[in-house]
């Protein structure tokens, strides 16, 4: 799916075209321990430090995930408020929108997502994120012109916890998570390790290149072929919260293979003990 990401040339050249796309930095990392006085990731900053031209900074925490809970980490938003948040960033439903991060691509990746899922119809990743820019940085803060965008979901693929069980069953359900998380071998941030029985392990960081872009069409094809991705078989991706998902639902995509996403992922299914837990490296 070519539409999917667009490289640091191409955008550079419609950024001067004549209905230029709107562009959102939403660098963000996960919030993992961290060392003893260190502080946490603050994308506003990095934003601040310097950003493509025109964009407009997006929080994931704030606008483009709902406030955690037993839905998971980073759930869904609520859609009128997601909806507001874009229309103030300047998103339209007429005009192109790209989405950009520090260039490890998982945040970028949920915020195309949720603008696909809701029904956007045109909204790339920028390849290799912010690294892969060759132009100007800017610390100008701008003013967009408020957008027209209205979202309405349901225009891709959502998984829910039953559904995700399910599909690991019926077709192929993929752990975009490293694979120690997925055989249960460490477990740093949710309840306990291991994975949805059923699922398939890979590791979404398969997917890209050393520069951190993606790794060709066909050869993100033949990988998820091997995964048992066939024609004709329902995909799902889950990870840990829904967004690193995103990055391998945007590798499938650009592999030309549609998927759905389990948005509440490991952090709702294992917070659950009701629900089982597989370990070890079977699917099984």
């Amino acid at each position: 799916m070519d539409d999917a990401i667009i490289s640091a040339s191409e955008l550079a050249s419609d950024l001067t075209g004549p209905n230029p796309p709107v562009v959102l930095d939403v660098r963000w990392q996960l919030s993992v321990a961290k060392a003893a006085g260190e502080p946490p990731f603050d994308g506003r900053a990095a934003y601040a430090s310097g950003h493509l031209p025109g964009a407009v900074y997006v929080d994931l925490d704030e606008e483009l995930a709902g406030a955690p809970g037993p839905s998971g980490r980073h759930p869904l938003p609520d859609v009128a408020e997601f909806g507001a948040a874009m229309r103030r960033a300047g998103v339209s439903a007429g005009r192109p929108v790209v989405v950009y991060d520090g260039g490890q691509g998982w945040a970028a990746a949920r915020a195309w997502w949720l603008l696909r899922w809701t029904g956007h119809p045109d909204v790339r990743v920028l390849d290799g994120g912010l690294p892969a820019w060759r132009g100007e940085l800017s610390v100008d803060v701008p003013a967009p012109t408020e957008g027209d965008f209205v979202p309405v979901p349901g225009a891709t693929g959502l998984l829910d916890a039953d559904g995700a069980a399910a599909l690991a069953r019926s077709g192929v359900l993929l752990d975009a998570r490293a694979g120690e998380r997925y055989r249960g071998e460490v477990e740093p941030i949710d309840r306990v390790g291991g994975h949805i029985p059923g699922a398939v392990s890979a590791p979404t960081t398969d997917n890209v290149g050393p520069d951190g872009r993606f790794r060709p069409a066909e050869d993100l094809n033949d990988r998820f072929k091997a995964l048992g991705t066939t024609n004709g078989t329902e995909v799902g991706v889950y990870c840990g919260s829904g967004v690193s998902g995103a990055h391998e639902v945007l590798a499938l995509a650009v592999a030309g293979i549609p998927a759905a996403l389990y948005v509440g992922s490991w952090s709702e299914w294992s917070s659950d003990p009701s629900r089982p837990v597989a370990v070890g490296p079977d699917p099984q």
